[in-house]
């Protein structure tokens, strides 16, 4: 089969690797119908996530079809359609049983394109596999169920769950990509009286107003304009989606005393933590890697109509054009991408 190989910073091919094989009894194999490309994987690229070693399969987010599964599966069969989650859990373990899937100490958590071989690839072998793949509604489309994947709950449990996001507030979300627009579109669930974006590129705040932004702003005009709108208070959340110190730093300076601070950015730099500003403020700092314990929540809502996803793609591909489609993502600044979907021809 063909697959996207990390072969250290800077360094990927689209090359032929040896089919997936069954190697624990839970495991699946999926055959990918459609998968994509996360903010994350650029950073694997870039070198910032050292724990991804050379050779590996990358990516985390795919929707497809089960063609093989192991002895103890019982609940998942071949020919299934399947969301695939990004986390996996072993379900045994101490933070499992917590819902706390993300950080599974029994061979789960972030395991896809980190340290396992990921779903940039014709077809992907799945740990754990009936607790982390969801069977996918008919009437929902593999495009609409990627979203699914990992921006969707990182952007609502990383960003808005942990932000404590509550009606009447006003919400400041750092980073109009895609875990910033999907934060905006989940924190319009719990009705916050105004969302604010911010992002240094025109594109992107047009597109979180799309998302349900009420004020877009850069970020030079940042403070001056949350202060203006909460009476000198600052924002009662705000959403740290990009991974730069800056950003983070932008944050801490946007909230008010009580408020919540919501770490979203995969982060490769040591960020400054002002505490002689903050220590008498009362805020709340959160971190997080999702668990995608709300994916059957979303995944109801997706199929309900209460939750649309397919707008998150701006650009499509099929498989075969992966390296076009790491070019897309990479300049999106250049190129407007959003999130790109590479499906099976």
């Amino acid at each position: 089969m063909k697959a996207l190989l990390y072969h250290g910073p800077g360094r990927r091919t689209w090359e032929e690797v040896a089919d997936p094989t069954l190697l624990e009894p839970e495991d699946a194999i999926v055959r990918v119908s459609a998968t994509t490309i996360c903010g994350t994987d650029l950073h694997i690229l870039k070198g910032d996530v050292p724990e991804v070693t050379s050779g590996r399969i990358l990516g985390h987010e795919a929707v497809g079809v089960i063609s093989e599964v192991g002895s103890a599966v019982r609940a998942l069969h071949p020919g299934d359609r399947v969301l695939v989650s990004c986390i996996s859990s072993c379900g045994r373990c101490r933070y499992c049983r917590l819902g706390s899937y993300g950080q599974c100490l029994g061979g789960g958590g972030w395991v896809l394109g980190h340290l396992i071989d990921g779903t940039q690839a014709e077809s992907v072998r799945i740990p754990f596999a009936e607790r982390s793949l969801y069977t996918v509604p008919e009437q929902v489309s593999d495009e609409s169920a990627l979203m699914l994947s990992d921006i969707v709950p990182t952007g609502f449990e990383v960003g808005v769950l942990n932000g404590n996001v509550r009606p009447g507030d006003t919400v400041v979300v750092v980073g109009a990509g895609p875990i910033g627009l999907a934060a905006i579109k989940t924190a319009r669930l719990f009705s916050p009286a105004r969302i604010v974006a911010i992002d240094l590129a025109p594109s992107r705040l047009e597109s979180a107003r799309d998302f349900g932004a009420d004020v877009t702003v850069g970020p030079d005009d940042a403070i001056a304009t949350i202060g203006e709108m909460t009476g000198g208070l600052g924002a009662d959340v705000a959403i740290e989606a990009v991974g730069v110190p800056a950003t983070f730093e932008l944050c801490a300076g946007l909230i008010r005393p009580g408020g919540h601070l919501a770490n979203v950015g995969v982060h490769g730099a040591p960020v400054s933590l002002h505490l002689e500003a903050l220590w008498s403020r009362n805020v709340t700092i959160t971190t997080g890697l999702v668990d995608t314990s709300s994916t059957p929540m979303l995944l109801s809502m997706l199929t309900t109509a209460q939750l649309t996803t397919a707008e998150f793609v701006s650009h499509r591909f099929g498989l075969d054009e992966m390296q076009d489609a790491y070019d897309v993502f990479t300049n999106a600044a250049e190129t407007s991408a959003l999130k790109v979907a590479l499906f099976r021809g």
